[in-house]
């Protein structure tokens, strides 16, 4: 299988609220959460899927024809941070509902050629979109050592970012860094082997944030989404780490009111103007059945937010 989409039916069932409306997908992946929209969508329904990954669109044109051959789908090679630039006939779509799934898909983990795995060799890459940017081995060449240790405590929340760093650097310029396997070589070298796929799950995610620009995308993309959103409409987003759920809380927040800068003792505090609502509070995670039958799923937390009809 391409990919097992998480916490699937929970976003169909959450997400849909008019079978004859427009939605957009904007991580599709292996396609399996499109094909659940579409499953609640009737003859009159439209779903838009992006993805900025070649593999994605490779493989709904080939194995999987589900999406390619369904006249309710268009397909879009693009990013979700680029959702201000849409093409025609897309360009001032407004949707009854928005996905963001944030993670990775079982296909670019288990595809060494990519380099967003530590469990095989492969070239220190990790871009989503190989048209564009430079791979993660270049960044760490580009950065100085503060910078990258910067990096790694920001974007990847690493404990020991400053000898990560120095050990990284040191190796690049020595020339033993240049897949992923001598990454985590490198890893265990220093810190051992006990707790030392935590500490690199850490150091792949700041680089491949950064590779990326996942964070900027992340930002940018959940505020499109929310302008696209017709009245009633609702945005579901999944998150895998607390970095990004962060950016997603405050947003949704922000969105629903209870944002806005602190108060002071002579000053109140400014809210921001109620525009939406939340539907879980504490989001939604995947059933023990789910996380036993793909362990991936096990950090996944779903929040959707619907906008204020007025």
């Amino acid at each position: 299988m391409y990919h097992d989409p998480v916490l699937a039916r929970e976003v169909a069932d959450r997400l849909v609220t008019s079978p004859g409306g427009l939605y957009l997908d904007c991580t599709m992946g292996g396609g399996g959460h499109s094909r659940l929209i579409l499953e609640s969508l009737d003859a009159t329904g439209r779903l838009l899927a992006l993805d900025w990954d070649e593999d994605a669109h490779t493989h709904q044109q080939g194995v999987d024809q589900v999406l390619c051959q369904d006249a309710r789908v268009a397909l879009l090679r693009q990013s979700f941070g680029d959702l201000d630039r849409l093409p025609a006939p897309w360009a001032e779509a407004r949707f009854h509902g928005v996905l963001m799934d944030l993670g990775l898909s079982s296909h670019q983990i288990d595809t060494p050629g990519r380099g967003f795995s530590y469990l095989q060799e492969g070239p220190l890459d990790m871009r989503m979109d190989r048209r564009k940017g430079v791979g993660a081995g270049e960044l760490i060449d580009q950065m100085d050592e503060a910078a990258l240790g910067r990096l790694l405590r920001d974007q990847g929340e690493v404990a020991s970012w400053r000898r990560m760093a120095h050990l990284l650097k040191q190796a690049r310029a020595a020339g033993r860094l240049d897949g992923t396997a001598q990454v985590r070589q490198v890893v265990e070298d220093a810190f051992g082997t006990k707790g030392s796929y935590a500490l690199l799950s850490r150091v792949f995610q700041a680089l491949r944030i950064a590779v990326n620009g996942e964070l900027e995308a992340l930002e940018k993309g959940l505020d499109e989404a929310f302008r696209r959103l017709l009245p009633g409409g609702r945005l579901a987003v999944i998150t895998y780490h607390s970095l990004e759920d962060r950016h997603v809380k405050a947003r949704f927040r922000d969105w629903c009111g209870e944002g806005g800068q602190a108060g002071t003792r002579h000053v109140p505090a400014m809210r921001t103007p109620r525009v939406a609502h939340v539907l879980e509070r504490r989001g939604v995670v995947p059933t023990a059945e789910e996380i036993a039958r793909n362990p991936r799923s096990r950090s996944a937390r779903l929040r959707v937010l619907e906008r204020e009809v007025a």
